[in-house]
């Protein structure tokens, strides 16, 4: 997910995703060597409160540069766990915390040179239970560096419902999917992870990928997915007293 904001498509801002990924498999890491792509940055200001938040800014500050986090929260309402949070501080990245991104600044080539941030109070509670952060009007003001990590979380690809009609989806666009085989709604297509549950652990996708395994083997070898009770084995009902 991004963030919506204009200047968001510069050169310099990266999804939490693709910076990662940069930095460890396509060894960015390892510069001169590997000349690859945020290596250079002098600050990076990584966006959102979750442990992958704190992945990102971390692996800035090794690449050699200067490191801040902008969350729009306050710090006890930071999904991230609060070891990588005190690790992250340790370390030595920034936080501002209470303060969200208007824009991106960017130069005549489309280069990002810095944000514009508001300051936030927390208000009322919203639908997940935690304070509600509201801009301070007038508040603004301009944060000079080279490079965005946006880690806001994900969603679901918006395509899914448009080209697969008959797999049922929920309104958050996840896929319904039976969590005892994982199959989903339409005959011989199974799902698990993220996609199905939400937002969750690499360990819970994992499980769900061996369930969904071994009822895809079942599927293709014409077992039955789910075993049939013989007959006479209704459980009786219960009687009061």
């Amino acid at each position: 997910m991004f963030m919506g904001v204009p200047g968001e498509n510069a050169v310099g801002v990266f999804s939490a995703n693709e910076y990662l990924t940069r930095i460890n498999l396509m060894k960015a890491y390892d510069f001169p060597n590997y000349a690859t792509s945020p290596i250079r940055a002098k600050h990076v200001i990584t966006v959102g409160g979750g442990n992958v938040a704190m992945d990102s800014a971390r692996c800035a500050l090794r690449t050699g540069a200067k490191s801040t986090v902008v969350y729009r929260r306050a710090r006890e309402q930071m999904p991230a766990r609060d070891e990588e949070i005190h690790h992250a501080e340790e370390e030595g990245v920034v936080f501002h915390l209470l303060h969200n991104p208007t824009r991106i600044v960017t130069d005549d080539d489309n280069r990002m040179v810095g944000m514009e941030v508001i300051r936030m109070e927390l208000g009322e509670p919203d639908d997940s239970g935690r304070r509600r952060p509201v801009p301070l009007e007038g508040s603004e003001y301009f944060i000079e560096a080279d490079c965005c990590v946006v880690s806001i979380g994900n969603s679901p690809n918006p395509l899914i419902p448009q080209t697969s009609p008959d797999l049922d989806t929920t309104r958050w666009g996840t896929i319904v999917a039976d969590e005892n085989t994982m199959l989903t709604s339409k005959p011989g297509v199974f799902a698990g992870g993220d996609v199905v549950s939400g937002a969750a652990t690499v360990i819970s996708a994992m499980g769900q990928a061996k369930i969904a395994a071994e009822h895809i083997h079942k599927y293709v070898m014409g077992i039955p997915l789910k075993e049939e009770e013989p007959e006479g084995t209704e459980q009786p009902a219960e009687t009061a007293g």
